[in-house]
């Protein structure tokens, strides 16, 4: 056995290659893999750490663990860290110029993961776009629109733009329908077919309670808005969808007029 671990595989030079280093890169693997495996799990158990904050512990410790993994391998096959860096320095330079956006992006998926600002499973909006977090990774983060689209952000983007978490801290948001009502309409009954439309919707929350308010006196309509609160907040336009076909429909079998913008044109004869 001893034999066959001694074996040398490479040799050029002074440097060898034996399968002895060989097995040790492989063994450091697998004892990597075995305890991020046990480690999710036992810190899945945790019932003291949110998800989020488990899932951002969980892949901290995975990437230190696989960049040191790494550089033991690197140790373990011979090659001189310190050389390799010395005589590659001006290299890295160029490198590290050409590719700092990628690290940009590294940094910037450090700081999501341990600031726990942007968490999977959030309702993010970024640049008008509303999307919902399936994965953060390193240097790019997984989100799933409205419209069904994964789209891959790199992180960078997530700290460096104005972003809208609307989500963050809880998992319901306030939403608001505006409703221009006919100046010759009964308002207070508006009023209350409103709220008691958002009332009825099985994804408006009880509480806080929903409200109905007179926002301005428009050109045409007196304007109403509907606030409510809801737990469904990636498919709320579909929410919101169901509550305006409903207001529609008791608006038409309460003689209540949704008006719409007239001119009056008066021709003068010559």
């Amino acid at each position: 056995m001893e034999k066959i671990l001694e074996y040398r595989l490479l040799e050029i030079g002074s440097y060898t290659l034996s399968v002895m280093n060989i097995s040790a890169v492989i063994l450091i693997s697998l004892a990597v893999w075995l305890f991020l495996k046990v480690f999710k799990k036992l810190i899945g158990k945790n019932f003291r750490l949110r998800e989020s904050r488990q899932y951002a512990i969980y892949q901290i410790i995975k990437y230190l663990l696989i960049l040191t993994a790494f550089i033991t391998s690197l140790i373990i096959l011979g090659v001189n860290i310190k050389v390799m860096l010395a005589g590659s320095a001006a290299l890295l330079v160029g490198v590290g110029l050409g590719l700092q956006n990628l690290f940009n992006d590294f940094v910037s998926g450090v700081i999501v993961l341990l600031d726990s600002s942007i968490k999977v499973n959030d309702i993010i909006e970024i640049n008008g776009l509303v999307a919902k977090v399936q994965k953060i990774n390193i240097r790019t983060t997984t989100v799933l629109t409205r419209d069904d689209k994964y789209i891959i952000l790199p992180n960078s983007a997530l700290t460096s733009s104005q972003l809208i978490n609307w989500t963050h801290g809880h998992l319901t948001s306030r939403f608001e329908i505006l409703v221009g009502v006919d100046y010759g309409s009964n308002i207070h009954l508006a009023m209350q077919i409103m709220d008691r439309v958002a009332r009825e919707h099985n994804h408006v929350l009880k509480e806080p309670k929903p409200f109905v308010r007179l926002v301005d006196f428009g050109n045409s309509s007196v304007d109403l808005q509907l606030m409510f609160w809801s737990d469904e907040v990636f498919r709320v336009e579909n929410v919101k969808s169901e509550i305006r076909i409903r207001i529609f429909d008791l608006f038409g079998e309460n003689g209540i007029t949704i008006p719409f913008p007239q001119r009056v044109i008066t021709m003068r004869n010559p």
